[in-house]
């Protein structure tokens, strides 16, 4: 993602709460039609109204195309890897082909698992983020990149979240999650959009938004921005903590890792 998209979200990744229906599917659908080699655009409606196109070809570049602060991230990832909301598979391939790692991809998107299935990932199945259970085995690291830390949501949803990624990694387990910090900006519309979070109880970072495509919506769902110091305290109490941030600017990466 390039900063001057960072406050309305990319939305690589970005899954709803249950699996998609065909008719719903509206990211997976403008993948599957992109990779067919359609131009087509993201359509992304945040819910006071403000909307942003962000290019599809974001969701298949090469290494060497990613930013700086992917490439970076991708030095801390180790063992059995789960890539949570994997997309057209951009991680999950470079760390299966590159790194000959063990990986999983989950997405609720069944065009997107089509996609990633196609590009060449051996394991990944349709599956939410919420349904990650001990059933898919034990983990050494959980990737969620491509700002895939707002999947959590909320802050009581991914405190809950947090403690479920806590029994699906073993000793010494790790989450390397993207993320921005939604303040970093001098937008009135983004500036006004956290006010009026605020004033309804949620993170001024909460974003309620839906993905549209042709003829077909996404449902609306909210989607998690953190700034560092919110991120520090999301994280007290759940077994969790950020070892090491990477990045300066609005996007950053952080490694995380087990306390107990």
């Amino acid at each position: 993602m390039t900063a001057n998209l960072a406050y309305m979200p990319s939305a690589r990744g970005v899954r709803m709460p249950k699996s998609l229906t065909e008719t719903q599917d509206a990211q997976g659908r403008l993948m599957n039609d992109f990779f067919k080699g359609r131009d087509v655009s993201e359509i992304i409606q945040r819910d006071d109204g403000f909307i942003e196109a962000n290019p599809v070809s974001m969701y298949f570049r090469t290494f060497r195309q990613w930013p700086r602060i992917e490439r970076d991230a991708m030095n801390y990832v180790r063992g059995r890897v789960l890539d949570v909301g994997c997309g057209a598979g951009r991680h999950s391939l470079y760390l299966q082909q590159k790194k000959k790692l063990d990986v999983i991809g989950i997405d609720a998107s069944p065009f997107a698992v089509k996609i990633s299935k196609r590009r060449g990932l051996k394991k990944v199945k349709v599956m939410s983020f919420e349904n990650v259970s001990s059933k898919l085995g034990t983990f050494d690291t959980v990737i969620m990149m491509g700002n895939n830390f707002g999947l959590f949501h909320s802050f009581r949803r991914a405190r809950l979240m947090l403690r479920r990624l806590h029994k699906v990694t073993g000793a010494g387990g790790r989450i390397v999650a993207e993320t921005l910090d939604p303040y970093d900006t001098r937008d009135p519309d983004h500036l006004a959009y956290h006010r009026r979070n605020r004033r309804r109880g949620r993170m001024g970072g909460q974003i309620r938004m839906r993905i549209l495509y042709r003829k077909i919506a996404t449902p609306w769902f909210d989607y998690l921005f953190v700034s560092r110091d919110e991120m520090e305290k999301l994280l007290q109490g759940t077994g969790w903590k950020a070892r090491r941030v990477l990045g300066r600017g609005p996007s950053y990466v952080a490694v995380i890792e087990k306390t107990s």
